[in-house]
């Protein structure tokens, strides 16, 4: 059985209620105590701009590759990640070599997180692709896996071309870089069955397992569609926690997890229960204090 791994999403923003942008520094102070703290991961999600819920401020992020190359160099032993790149926003050629940089600095700790995107306000501000979204992240694929599994690409599609692409410098030793691809769909659970180390999904209207339990027969079903065995593949599930919430607490994806340190905890086990390997959740709001409270929750779930 695959431990269960626990993983700290760092976000630009401090909640969906305070629209200022955390800074670096502080970011650096949560990443490394985290790493003290004894979680598997730490995680940066990659936007641009845009507003966390409808109607609401509009809020600006750090750069999704260039946060975790930093906390790559400060950390020694906690895995680092995207959570999830975008490749909407970038050419995967370029995604496949800032994952190798950021795999070298990281001396070999690094995960590339990977998704579709989404258009939204940044992209528009920022003239990116707003239209089809989800057959440009398909074609990606076909340049991105190839290139960290076997160090080439060779491609030419409707939006992507890689010609002859050599993956120079070439990076760690091929396939050395693990795959955590988000799906949400059937399109995605096939694409993550196929080719992923690890299969994501996320809560949208609630960290709960009701929500997300159910899309692992759904992941599981697709690993059989394309002949994987589902045993294979990492399971993960992205959540919402306020450990300091007095009450319910609504986040930018829906309704959090909140509640004492054991009733956190007793939320986090469904999860393993379910059948998911690993969790990462962002706490709200993003403060020292906040994360010194998960830490009580870590310590229950490694008593089991």
């Amino acid at each position: 059985m695959r431990p269960f791994e626990i993983g700290v999403v760092l976000t630009s923003w401090r909640s969906s209620q305070d629209a200022a942008t955390v800074p670096w520094g502080e970011i650096r102070d949560l990443a490394l105590r985290a790493e003290e703290m004894g979680f598997d991961t730490v995680w940066s999600p990659d936007e641009l701009m845009g507003r966390l819920v409808k109607d609401g401020p509009r809020y600006g992020f750090w750069d999704g590759f260039a946060i975790p190359a930093a906390m790559a160099a400060v950390t020694s032993r906690i895995k680092v990640g995207t959570w999830v790149a975008s490749s909407l926003h970038r050419n995967p050629g370029i995604i496949a070599k800032a994952a190798a940089t950021i795999r070298d600095i990281s001396g070999g700790r690094f995960v590339l997180g990977l998704g579709a995107g989404h258009a939204g306000s940044g992209a528009h501000a920022f003239g990116l692709p707003e239209d089809d979204i989800y057959e440009r992240f398909e074609e990606a694929l076909e340049i991105i896996v190839p290139l960290l599994r076997t160090g080439r690409a060779d491609y030419e599609g409707t939006y992507h071309v890689a010609r002859d692409l050599e993956q120079l410098p070439p990076g760690p030793r091929p396939g050395g870089i693990p795959i955590l691809l988000a799906g949400h769909g059937h399109k995605g659970y096939r694409h993550a069955a196929r080719l992923a180390d690890v299969w994501s999904c996320y809560a949208t209207e609630r960290s709960h397992i009701d929500e997300l339990g159910p899309r692992v027969a759904a992941f599981e079903a697709a690993c059989a569609e394309v002949g994987r065995d589902p045993a294979t593949v990492g399971r993960s599930a992205g959540v919402i926690v306020a450990p300091l919430a007095s009450g319910e607490h609504e986040g930018v994806f829906g309704s959090a997890i909140t509640g004492s340190a054991e009733e956190i905890a007793d939320a986090l086990r469904t999860f393993r229960d379910a059948g998911f390997t690993q969790l990462e959740f962002m706490f709200e709001p993003q403060t020292r204090e906040a994360l010194e409270a998960m830490g009580r929750v870590l310590e229950l779930l490694r008593a089991d």
